[in-house]
């Protein structure tokens, strides 16, 4: 194996579109996924099986692997403990930078619950004396028409809290951006090494505002709801989901209520060389 770019969830959305724009530049990559027959089959890459949480193959994939794109797993009640694992697996094989999806204001104090994974995995990143970027992720814009109902309706209890929702085109734009550059510096003289990047859409508004432009773009009537939280957890009883992961759709809500999602910068400009989309821009596409 000689590529120097290792990539995780190729099979995903953000880490497939990051293999297919880096395949794209000439860039030589290894695709680390969980199963070789779902991986894409782009020019220059090549393919190892390894899944987060099993040290003895995922250290195996990323043998020779010098700069290491890391998507966050899927939500699981298990998921930091396979972080963890998996950056100590990239550790102990020898990976001299990684570049995390982390999320918007994580912290171990988050009140999105989801959050603070992030940050943990970011720490034991920072503790492995590796180097890194951590693109710290807003909401996905995709996303908020799937929070809706089939009534249109979006609840939860967020008031008038403001959320910087992100295109995941624009998270992938970014991620290229700072894995291109990454293929020609060496770790530590990177441009982006070391730095932390708040990824965001270019608007911070109300879930009432969102409901308005999905309203006016797809023809579809979309609306919120503000909810207690204990309206919140009363609604969603119906999906009969486990307590850990009804905690982090409530938290969620929450989060936006208490501004911890709202923000713009200007990162994805700086990083990728063109403003974000709006989420009219996004559905309009």
């Amino acid at each position: 194996m000689t590529a120097r770019i290792g990539v995780t969830g190729a099979t995903g959305v953000v880490g497939g579109g990051v293999a297919r724009g880096l395949a794209e530049a000439g860039i030589a990559t290894r695709l680390i996924v969980r199963s070789a027959a779902r991986a894409p089959e782009l020019p220059g890459a090549e393919v190892a099986v390894a899944s987060y949480g099993d040290h003895a193959d995922s250290e195996a994939a990323l043998a020779g692997i010098q700069t290491l794109f890391m998507v966050s797993a899927a939500e699981h009640p298990d998921r930091l403990a396979q972080h963890l694992d998996f950056v100590d697996a990239a550790t102990a094989a020898g990976v001299q930078r990684i570049v995390y999806t982390s999320f918007f204001g994580a912290s171990p104090q988050s009140t999105f619950l989801l959050a603070r994974d992030h940050w943990y995995t970011e720490e034991r990143i920072r503790a492995s004396g590796m180097h890194f970027t951590f693109l710290r992720d807003n909401l996905y814009a995709e996303c908020l028409p799937l929070y809706a109902g089939e009534d249109g309706v979006l609840k939860g209890p967020a008031d008038d809290g403001r959320l910087a929702a992100v295109a995941r085109a624009d998270v992938i734009d970014v991620a290229i951006a700072v894995l291109m550059a990454a293929a020609v510096d060496e770790p530590g003289s990177g441009i982006h090494d070391d730095a932390t990047y708040h990824v965001t859409g270019p608007q911070s508004l109300t879930l009432t505002e969102y409901a308005e432009i999905l309203t006016r773009v797809t023809g579809r009537p979309f609306s919120f709801q503000n909810e207690t939280i204990e309206q919140a957890y009363a609604s969603r009883a119906v999906f009969d989901a486990p307590d850990w992961m009804v905690d982090a759709w409530v938290s969620t809500y929450i989060a936006i209520a208490a501004g911890e999602m709202d923000g713009v910068t200007g990162d994805v400009e700086q990083v990728s060389g063109h403003p974000p989309l709006s989420l009219e821009q996004l559905l309009s596409g």
